[in-house]
């Protein structure tokens, strides 16, 4: 697991250990390409070759509307969610190619499918991260490689449509059965996408949440 909190990442490699899962924690900021790749080299030495990389860091900065977006805005959200990708994919990817398998999985918002005013900056970088996932996909897939990706349509909440544990099962089934380029984590497609273009035609404020 790579984050910028070792403290966070600590105690989710405890919990883990309680379950019976080896896991180990490798401090990094994904907008720090050096310390990116670092991190990604350590954990290869620690724990052998990468053979699935999940890419899903949460928006940070300010999310901004359409009109307010600045070139500052807008660059954030993309050293965070596409530079970011970017970099851990071509990392981990010459090994994969060797291998002749191995999966790419990468997160979006639903703002990568639907314009929202009110997560302007955020929506262009996960369109930009979603367009490159297929791309990958069609370009990968005949080297046996397979690129992913999930749509989390709403706020992740225990107990909900968007429980945490329930959007871990659909990733691990999408690696698990490879036969499509994107999942979503509603279980009633498209209803919350649906609801979430009503949102944005309203002309309301953001959800707690667009990931």
């Amino acid at each position: 697991m790579i984050a910028r909190t070792k403290e966070k990442l600590e105690a989710l490699v405890a919990e883990l250990a309680g379950l019976g899962v080896t896991a180990a924690a490798f401090p990094a900021d994904i907008r720090d390409r050096e310390s990116l790749t670092a991190a990604l080299s350590a954990a290869r030495s620690a724990l052998g070759p990468i053979g699935v990389l999940e890419f899903g860091p949460s928006p940070t900065g300010p999310i901004t509307h359409a009109a307010q977006s600045t070139v500052a805005d807008v660059t954030a959200q993309f050293e965070l969610h596409v530079l970011g990708a970017v970099a851990a994919v071509q990392h981990v990817l010459p090994e994969m190619r060797r291998q002749g398998d191995g999966a790419l999985l990468l997160t979006t918002g639903i703002s990568s499918t639907v314009p929202a005013p009110f997560l302007a900056n955020v929506g262009m970088a996960m369109a930009g991260l979603r367009n490159w996932a297929l791309a990958l996909h069609a370009e990968l897939a005949p080297a046996g490689l397979y690129v992913g990706t999930m749509t989390i349509v709403s706020g992740i909440v225990p107990g909900g449509e968007a429980d945490p544990d329930l959007i871990g099962d659909r990733y691990y089934r999408t690696y698990e059965e490879r036969d499509r380029a994107e999942e979503s984590s509603a279980t009633r497609r498209p209803g919350d996408p649906a609801a979430f273009r009503a949102l944005v035609d309203s002309g309301q404020g953001p959800p707690a949440v667009d990931r």
